[in-house]
């Protein structure tokens, strides 16, 4: 448990979120996990860019004792360690989608041709159901702007499921070949491919098999000729894995990668690799005594391969990561 003055200051910085919006600002060095303290985090997704990692998540601003969603942006911060963490002006809103009506929520940002492209879930306004919409930017700090004017999915599109939130989570690859895919779904998981314009479907939208108990929350990566897709298993969620050879499968379920993140019934990962080490960045619910499933806490380990490409299980630590050099 955190001591009372640790408390005193997280609240106070947490209050005056808003504010600390306006202007880049660093925060102080992390201390363990959580490592943003100043707001409530989620949904995590990383992009390296040189020599920095710009962290990109939903914004938890539900006030305790509340226990629902609310999510009405996006947050940035980037870091050139690891550690040290500079936040950015809030580079995208929900209303920036004049279609949207609300909810924030999963979201990843790709670099593609000197631009940024921001794949984000919310609320339809029209359409009934969840949608991806896709922002763009010339900078990964922003300020993103819809790129379509539509949304890219909506929930009329996919049948595999017949919930209206199963249009969820994208994650997005290019392949070495400079092919775009799109992955996405709750209790279905979807792909598409992308055009080279990053905006638009190229091609049916597809359901990946060999993912057992998935749940939501895909996130493709690649390493040493792997594919890795992880994903969210059950609820209260785990993250499971499978691995391919092709984009377009077959998948091979390989089990469990993270077990239950804390006091928080959903998990959520992004994976990357940074200055030589591979990280999993992840939500728990441990920044504060109101911490929890509506009030989450980005977090980050090492993850580490197996000799034949396969993933040990992440250890979860209060310590967190060290900075990189």
């Amino acid at each position: 448990m955190l001591q009372t003055s640790t408390l005193g200051l997280a609240g106070l910085l947490l209050a005056a979120g808003p504010a600390l919006a306006q202007a880049a600002a660093p925060s102080p060095a992390a201390s363990g996990n959580p490592f943003i303290k100043t707001k409530y985090t989620a949904d995590p997704a990383a992009l390296v860019q040189g020599n920095l990692v710009y962290l990109y998540t939903g914004h938890d601003e539900a006030p305790a004792p509340q226990e629902r969603y609310v999510m009405h942006e996006w947050l940035c911060f980037s870091s050139p360690d690891m550690v040290t963490w500079t936040e950015h002006p809030v580079p995208l809103k929900v209303s920036d989608f004049a279609w949207a009506k609300d909810d924030a929520w999963a979201s990843q940002v790709i670099a593609r041709n000197g631009k940024f492209y921001w794949y984000a879930a919310v609320e339809h306004g029209t359409v009934p159901g969840k949608a991806i919409g896709v922002a763009v930017a010339d900078n990964p700090a922003g300020p993103f702007k819809d790129a379509r004017g539509s949304a890219l999915v909506t929930n009329d599109m996919t049948k595999a499921a017949s919930i209206s939130w199963d249009d969820i989570d994208p994650t997005v690859i290019i392949d070495k070949g400079g092919q775009a895919y799109l992955f996405w779904g709750n209790t279905a998981c979807y792909y598409a491919k992308l055009k080279p314009n990053m905006t638009e479907l190229d091609g049916p939208i597809q359901t990946v098999s060999g993912l057992p108990r998935y749940t939501e929350a895909p996130w493709v990566h690649e390493h040493n000729g792997w594919y890795y897709l992880s994903y969210a298993t059950e609820f209260p969620e785990k993250i499971a894995y499978a691995m391919s050879r092709s984009l377009a499968g077959p998948w091979q379920y390989k089990g469990i990668l993270n077990e239950l993140a804390g006091n928080s019934n959903t998990n959520h990962q992004a994976i990357i690799d940074f200055k030589g080490k591979s990280y999993f960045i992840y939500h728990n619910g441990g920044l504060d005594v109101h911490g929890g499933s509506f009030r989450r806490s980005v977090c980050a380990d090492y993850l580490q391969y197996n000799a034949d490409g396969t993933l040990q299980r992440v250890r979860m630590t209060t310590e967190g990561v060290r900075a990189a050099k």
